[in-house]
């Protein structure tokens, strides 16, 4: 067997690395018994997962680093030349997007525009005069030169950088207002979502100037934001009648007309009384009747693929009324969702944070469990009633960036911004503010971390755009 250690270390030392006596069970002392050494590997490769990149009592030094995290973030205030990054002849602020190398912040306005800065240097770069013939929705990076952006014109339009004079293509297909872009790296299929309530799969492998083959993946109504995990193992739909939809080892290159996908689940994720998560979860019958015909059962020899599962989490405070989710964020290493709500009557606004669990089932058959716990949550500013405010994770997903009323408000899961593996509540708990800073003259709509600077952009109702970073 080749050993893991570096020979210039030689033999690993016990005390500072292993586990203390009783952290293991006993399996893990010397035995000739084959069995018994099976199950002593196991053990010590399962508590070093633990330790290295999930959860356990021992956390790796390389990631105990919440002291210099605490301090980057609390320190964040407004860049002074931040001011520069005024849009207010093109609208309000509806999307904000970095490239994926940070040498770029491109903004999605309301006037049918988008405007491209150099987010180092707070410096103008290029105004895509009428960009499309409607508000700009949501801007996305398909990698440092190519990008997409969408728009209540129905359309999508490719741009790259490199050629900024005129789009690559535009692309037609939805019937309603387009809201929401993903990207798949692995198939290259760009995924649009829209008011029609289709999701649109577009392969940008063969990309003309007439535009590209493209097909209608999903359909469901009240759709509001449709989202794909990191690996694009899940894709997760919200609607605004409260529903939250998963599909589970998701095949993009299949089209699922209506009936053709199998129901995994359909429950509620109901709280106690003391706002933390039941330990037993029922089905939950739909809150709108005619919604019902949309989920059918699980048909005999269907392909286990995009599987759906269809949940209404539950909000604190929210037990008895419902709510609209508007904004849906999944965690930059797929273990959460994030998503902001507001009550259906418009009177409150909340920020939750779902931890995926994808674990084998620990409940009976008779009561599977849910794919998502609430784990931590936090009310909201209810200013700027019916607009909705983007909120986002930062790149190492130990932050939450969510606009609050005039300004922004960074969110951790504990005082010493751990990250969310190393800190899941046994119940569910607040959300800690770490810093609120304040810096517009309106009502904030979107946010933004840079992938590669310690900078955070947000933007708001008046056009305005802010820059932030670390104040030393």
């Amino acid at each position: 067997m080749v050993s893991i250690w570096p020979e210039n270390l030689g033999e690993p030392n016990k005390e500072s690395i292993w586990p203390v006596e009783g952290a293991l069970s006993h399996e893990c002392t010397a035995t000739t018994d084959p069995g018994s050494v099976e199950s002593n590997s196991n053990s010590l490769f399962s508590w070093l997962h633990n330790r290295t990149i999930r959860r356990g009592l021992f956390v790796d030094p390389a990631r105990d680093n919440f002291r210099a995290m605490t301090n980057l973030y609390s320190s964040m205030s407004p860049a002074a030349d931040s001011v520069n990054l005024s849009t207010q002849t093109h609208g309000a602020v509806f999307n904000l997007e970095y490239s994926p190398d940070g040498s770029v912040l491109t903004v999605a306005c309301e006037q049918t525009e988008v405007l491209l800065f150099d987010p180092v240097s707070s410096k103008h770069i290029k105004t895509l005069v009428e960009a499309h013939e409607d508000c700009v929705n949501n801007i996305r990076f398909l990698d440092n030169r190519l990008f997409a952006t969408c728009s209540d014109d129905t359309t999508i339009a490719l741009w790259d950088l490199r050629k900024l004079n005129s789009k690559v293509c535009s692309l037609h297909g939805h019937a309603s207002w387009v809201k929401n872009i993903e990207y798949d790296t692995n198939t290259r299929l760009l995924v649009t979502s829209g008011f029609d309530g289709n999701v649109i799969t577009w392969d940008t492998n063969r990309v003309t100037e007439d535009g590209c083959p493209h097909k209608k993946f999903f359909h469901t109504r009240y759709l509001m934001r449709m989202r794909l995990t990191p690996d694009c193992s899940k894709m997760l739909i919200s609607t605004s009648s409260g529903y939250l939809l998963i599909l589970h080892d998701l095949d993009l290159t299949q089209s699922l007309e209506v009936g053709s996908y199998r129901m995994l689940r359909a429950r509620r994720t109901p709280l106690s009384s003391d706002g933390s998560a039941s330990g037993s979860r029922s089905t939950g019958a739909p809150r709108h009747g005619n919604d019902s015909g949309k989920i059918h059962p699980h048909r005999e020899g269907l392909s286990p693929r995009n599987s759906l599962e269809v949940l209404t989490p539950e909000i604190p405070g929210e037990r008895d009324r419902g709510n609209c989710i508007t904004s849906l964020q999944l965690h930059p290493k797929g273990w959460a969702a994030l998503i902001r709500c507001s009550s259906n009557m418009d009177d409150q606004e909340w920020t939750c944070v779902y931890e995926f669990q994808d674990g084998a089932p620990t409940r009976p058959p008779v009561s599977p469990r849910c794919s998502l716990r609430l784990t931590h949550y936090i009310e909201e500013a209810n200013v700027g009633r019916g607009y909705i405010k983007e909120l986002c994770f930062s790149p190492d997903g130990r932050l939450i960036c969510s606009p609050y009323g005039y300004g922004v408000r960074l969110l951790s899961f504990d005082e010493n911004c751990m990250e969310l593996s190393d800190c899941l509540p046994v119940q569910t708990s607040c959300l800690r503010e770490v810093r609120s800073i304040y810096s517009h003259s309106d009502v904030v709509l979107t946010t933004k971390f840079s992938p590669t600077h310690c900078q955070l952009a947000s933007g708001c109702l008046s056009g305005r755009v802010s820059l932030y970073q670390p104040r030393f």
